[in-house]
């Protein structure tokens, strides 16, 4: 369903003709997201019906984006950048795209090399018993032979201040729960994670030595979620790493009592900016090719679990969409563009090129969609353009993703599109992210737990 969704979304933006036979325009008159707002009549979406029910029947049926994402995980494993796993997957993207038929390329992107050494944690008091812990991504390391020092628990930021006298020469655990998913609100992760990427720095700023964060799920059965952090230069650099729900509570329990403390290791190293690659594919347009709708995925993952649905499945999805067109017959007027970002979970490097490097083309690219959400049944797009076109082009693609009802994807939410092609917005470019059914996304993201085995081959 995921890949109908994303095929139909483009097959009406990017209109697409069949032996010649015209299927009506929508996008790429750019205008219609300038400021003067362009009549259209209610039916303009009518002619693309047709197309979009044998593109949505056919992505039903095909099983093309789970074989690649089986080779992918299974064969490739996690993709950390400036690793040769990470290197193997540029090469087997590139590969597998030319054999679908597609016009490819690599462009070359430089990344951090961030690496993951020995790690440990253990209670020293008031019981001594091991713990588990998992360095944040571009944490430094601890000292020879780790830090050992009293917990201060925090459940806020405003706590932290309230606290600031008790945390010089601490280590501070943020033990901040994330909310449960629910059908109005989504996931809790964005009002959480602050926690893991700003919480070393916000500490340190009060003498902290260290800093340990609840993973960032709300479910868990003792499983350890990592993710970049972010150091403010004005402050020291100091160790982080993410515990499991169960250890941060235990911690938080244990504290409630008396006096803790821990003894943490992490030897951590950031390697100098190794070579790396975004990975393009096109269909090149029939009347239009100057003119791109970009859609795309990042290829790296962090350096646990298999990278499955973040952000393998997104890459498939996308790879596939192109193919599943060819083998349809179906050619757009514009460039169908796919972009395989590297280096998107730290520092953004390859989102941050490609804008940089076609700057020249942002005029003309008329749409840009990423899937970043996991590989589950689709539900609608986030959208998120310059402030004053917003409204028009979400009521744009609102009537567009009537489209999509019989794969009941029609949502829109304004305000956020995704990491990657949120880059290209300063040069004028609508984006949008596939966002999925992702109830049970984050009970694996950046885990162990982030394998083939939680990804339907239906809903993908």
């Amino acid at each position: 369903m995921k890949i109908a969704l994303v095929i139909a979304m483009l097959a009406s933006c990017a209109p697409v003709q069949r032996g010649g036979g015209p299927v009506a325009e929508w996008i790429g008159d750019t205008s219609s997201f300038g400021p003067a707002p362009v009549a259209r009549p209610p039916s303009f979406i009518e002619p693309y019906r047709a197309v979009s029910a044998t593109i949505i029947k056919a992505g039903r049926e095909d099983r093309g984006a789970y074989a690649k994402l089986a080779h992918l995980t299974d064969r490739i494993g996690n993709r950390m950048a400036g690793t040769p796993a990470l290197d193997l997957a540029i090469a087997w993207a590139a590969q597998a795209m030319k054999d679908d038929g597609l016009e490819v390329r690599t462009e070359k992107v430089m990344v951090p090399h961030w690496v993951r050494g020995t790690e440990s944690l253990a209670l020293v008091t008031p019981v001594a018993r091991p713990l588990r812990v998992l360095g944040l991504g571009g944490s430094v390391s601890t000292p020879k032979g780790g830090i050992t020092a009293p917990i201060v628990v925090i459940k806020s930021f405003d706590e932290l201040a309230a606290k600031a006298a008790a945390i010089k020469g601490a280590i501070v655990l943020y033990d901040v729960a994330m909310p449960a998913w629910t059908e109005a609100k989504g996931s809790g992760y964005g009002e959480v994670v602050p926690y893991r990427t700003r919480g070393a720095s916000r500490a340190a700023k009060y003498g902290a030595v260290g800093m340990l964060v609840r993973s960032v799920t709300a479910t868990s059965l003792s499983t350890l979620h990592t993710g970049a952090l972010f150091y403010d230069p004005d402050q020291p650099k100091i160790p982080a790493g993410a515990v499991t729900i169960e250890d941060a509570t235990l911690i938080s329990r244990l504290a409630a009592q008396g006096p803790v403390t821990v003894k943490v290791q992490l030897e951590s190293q950031a390697l100098p900016d190794a070579p790396s690659a975004n990975v393009i594919g096109e269909l090149v347009g029939s009347e239009k090719p100057d003119e791109i709708v970009v859609i795309g995925g990042h290829l790296d993952s962090w350096d646990v679990g298999q990278g499955a649905h973040d952000d393998g499945a997104g890459c498939v999805v996308m790879m596939q969409s192109l193919a599943l067109l060819k083998k349809l017959g179906l050619r757009p007027k514009r460039t169908i563009r796919v972009v395989l970002f590297t280096n998107e979970e730290y520092q953004v490097r390859g989102g941050k090129a490609y804008a940089k490097d076609h700057a020249a083309e942002l005029p003309k690219t008329v749409f840009a969609i990423e899937s970043d959400s996991g590989g589950f049944a689709p539900r609608g797009l986030g959208v998120q353009t310059k402030p004053e076109v917003q409204a028009r082009t979400v009521a744009r693609i609102t009537e567009i993703l009537t489209l999509l009802a019989p794969l009941d994807a029609t949502r829109v939410i304004p305000g956020w599109s995704g990491t990657d092609v949120a880059q290209m917005i300063p040069g004028g470019v609508p984006t949008a992210e596939l966002f999925t059914d992702n109830r049970t996304y984050f009970d694996y993201h950046h885990s162990e737990a982030d394998t083939l085995d939680k990804v339907d081959p239906v809903a993908l």
